[in-house]
């Protein structure tokens, strides 16, 4: 497979609440199939829902109505692959020492796929110190993806990056975001990265909510079990 088009949606440095976007790339195969990625410092405590939306998204953007370029009508199997992937870059999100996780819908009790055409893909880079270890001709291609984005910026690196870099045409495109779409393309990217940071400010301030009533709640509940009247507990809560 070939990438056959990349659009880095960084965001502008002249723009206060654009900075806070996560930085990320739209990518489409050669097959059509999409990618997005992000690369995030810290992960929320919301991600993995936040995952499983945003794929969802990136897969029913899909326009599947009316006719093919042969003529014939579209089907849902005519929907491509989509890759959510996650580059989580200082925290540690599992707690295995495993970097690498792939997430698809799958029927645990049955131990049956559904073989569907979503995918998260989770890359921890804070747990690469023994992928860095081996000789690139024998890295996986996650591995390869992984170790460009943890040590792209690493000048004692910058070796181990041009070997990756010689083998991965996917991952040099990345490195030079070279992109040749529409217009119409690019504004589609740039409003999903809008969406993102609109959805991802809501959830964070509704968590922050959430906690901060649980908490309270736990306080009022534990000055009612020590038998004090209305008015003592509302004068110790607010103090």
């Amino acid at each position: 497979m070939t990438v056959t088009g990349i659009t880095a949606n960084e965001p502008p440095i002249d723009n206060v609440r654009d900075r806070q976007i996560r930085f990320d790339i739209n990518c489409r195969i050669d097959n059509g199939q999409l990618v997005n990625v992000e690369m995030s410092l810290n992960p929320d405590p919301f991600e993995p829902v936040r995952l499983e939306f945003h794929i969802g998204k990136l897969f029913i953007g899909q326009d599947i109505r009316g006719q093919d370029e042969q003529g014939n009508e579209k089907t849902y199997d005519d929907l491509k692959q989509a890759y959510q992937i996650a580059v989580l870059v200082k925290e540690r999100f599992f707690a295995d020492e495993v970097f690498f996780h792939t997430f698809e819908y799958y029927d645990p009790e049955h131990q049956t796929p559904l073989d569907g055409r979503t995918r998260i893909i989770t890359l921890e880079l804070s747990k690469l110190d023994k992928v860095l270890a081996k000789p690139i001709g024998e890295m996986t291609a996650p591995e390869h993806w992984a170790v460009f984005f943890r040590y792209l910026t690493d000048k004692s690196k910058r070796g181990t990056i041009n070997e990756i870099l010689e083998q991965e045409e996917g991952i040099a495109m990345a490195g030079e975001v070279l992109m040749t779409i529409s217009k119409d393309e690019a504004e589609r990217a740039r409003l999903a990265s809008e969406f993102k940071y609109q959805m991802d400010t809501q959830s964070k301030m509704g968590y922050a909510r959430r906690e901060g009533w649980k908490k309270g709640r736990g306080e009022i509940i534990e000055l009612l079990k020590s038998g004090k009247s209305p008015e003592e507990i509302l004068r110790d809560y607010n103090e």
